[in-house]
């Protein structure tokens, strides 16, 4: 059976994969003195936050709903229902924010 345009499958992400959303938020950003820096100024070797928004069975250190930190070199765009998304890899995340987590560096978002 051929799916047509019209008709919606559901997908499973497998293995340790990730599907994240980068908040729109996090285009423009202010420094600490409080000069506004666009989204198009490019900082090198820059980390990004993410929402997970679906995981593979293998993923072991985040959840759906998570801030995963990753860099954006390690990344692949995917449009699912109009909506833009980046796939990663569990080994590709620098850290994880969630309420859940209890040993912490002493920093919080």
């Amino acid at each position: 059976m051929v799916a047509h345009d019209d008709e919606k499958l559901p997908i499973k992400m497998l293995n340790d994969r990730l599907l994240v959303r980068i908040p729109d938020k996090d285009g423009e950003r202010r420094s600490t003195g409080g000069i506004l820096i666009p989204a198009t100024a490019q900082i090198s070797k820059r980390l990004v936050w993410a929402e997970v928004v679906a995981l593979g069975q293998n993923v072991r250190a985040a959840e759906v709903g998570d801030r995963v930190l990753f860099s954006p070199d390690d990344r692949f765009e995917v449009e699912v229902g109009g909506v833009d998304y980046i796939m990663l890899r569990e080994r590709d995340l620098h850290a994880v924010a969630a309420s859940r987590i209890e040993a912490s560096t002493g920093l919080y978002l």
